[in-house]
């Protein structure tokens, strides 16, 4: 059976749910023009920075449901079919997308991405006021969000998935959130601290070449955590370096697009009222990243950790092997093989 992804539980609907529609599109909510115009920019900017960072990167769908608080829109280029509980609501001149509509179902505060929509891998959002984010963030958690869809869309990613093992009895992928990772262990957080903290030291020595010994060092420290851990737990631990970890990896590297090619942004999206710009917010973004590697640890964080550590990996295989990403769905789940 194909894995389903998270939150796909939330996606088990009576009939009556799907056969509940409104009277008349006149009784839907209204899509504020703001969350138009940073779906647009969401878009615009993935088109900018096209395959730089991940090869077909751009050949990834690009479904996205906007979730409020009554009412979830889908907004997608395809209108030959009707996604089923679906209606169709109108092609939208800001976002140049087709929308669908139906009553909400999901929650408002969700960002996550899973086959949402007929088995294709799907953005699932709240908007910017709902999910804590302000614009700049909302878009490229947005764009982290599409990587996850690259990932899906991978033709064996399911199949290596299942062979990890870790599901159990679980076939909805709440797993992936809930698996019984030792984060209490304090042998454990205390080595999973000394190993980020070496990382973003590494990283922020701001050298053009690492040194050997540096990186030894580090996969010594990996190794060792490593030997703590029973065979499922640093699975899973690897797995969620690979999947999460290296979709924060690719929002920083965004960010640094961004900045360094000096991306124009639409006139509507710098009149937005928490507009910042890309050197101001990738400033920002690297700097909350070291102090996440300095503050977060695994009982408090749990999973968040993953996150922090595995786009610290990212940052140095890029200086260590910048060839790495060709391997990346080559090799899944075990991102220290990058580093030769």
């Amino acid at each position: 059976m194909k894995l389903l992804f998270i939150y796909i539980l939330l996606f088990v609907l009576s009939s009556e749910c799907f056969s509940h529609a409104f009277e008349s599109n006149t009784n839907i909510e209204e899509i504020k023009k703001e969350d138009k115009i940073r779906i647009r920019e969401a878009m615009r900017i993935s088109e900018f920075i096209d395959d730089k960072i991940w090869r077909d990167w751009s050949s990834a769908p690009f479904l996205l449901i906007l979730v409020l608080d009554k009412t979830e829109y889908l907004f997608t280029e395809n209108d030959k079919s009707l996604p089923e509980g679906f209606e169709y609501l109108e092609f939208d001149s800001i976002t140049e997308r087709h929308i669908f509509f139906r009553p909400r179902i999901f929650d408002k505060e969700m960002l996550a991405t899973f086959p949402a929509v007929d088995g294709i891998p799907t953005i699932v959002t709240g908007n910017p006021e709902n999910t804590s984010l302000n614009s700049m963030q909302w878009v490229i958690t947005i764009l982290h969000e599409h990587f996850h869809q690259l990932q899906q869309s991978r033709t064996d990613y399911y199949s290596s998935v299942n062979n990890l093992g870790l599901a159990g009895e679980d076939n909805s992928g709440m797993w992936m959130l809930n698996y019984n990772f030792p984060y209490d262990d304090e042998k454990v957080s205390d080595m999973y601290g000394k190993l980020v903290i070496e990382a973003a030291e590494i990283y922020d020595r701001k050298v053009t070449n690492i040194s050997d010994s540096a990186i030894e060092y580090y996969l010594n420290l990996k190794d060792s955590l490593k030997k703590m851990l029973i065979e499922k737990d640093y699975l899973y631990f690897s797995f969620q370096l690979w999947q999460e970890g290296m979709a924060k990896y690719t929002e920083i590297k965004s960010a640094e697009i961004l900045s360094k090619e000096n991306y124009e942004y639409s006139k509507e999206f710098k009149e937005l009222n928490d507009f910042v710009s890309s050197d101001s917010f990738y400033s920002n973004v690297l700097s909350r990243l070291i102090h996440n590697s300095q503050n977060q640890n695994l009982k408090t964080n749990m999973r968040e950790c993953f996150y922090t550590l595995g786009a610290l990996e990212g940052l140095l295989l890029d200086k260590v092997n910048p060839s790495w990403r060709k391997k990346y769905f080559k090799e899944k789940f075990f991102t220290e093989k990058y580093f030769k």
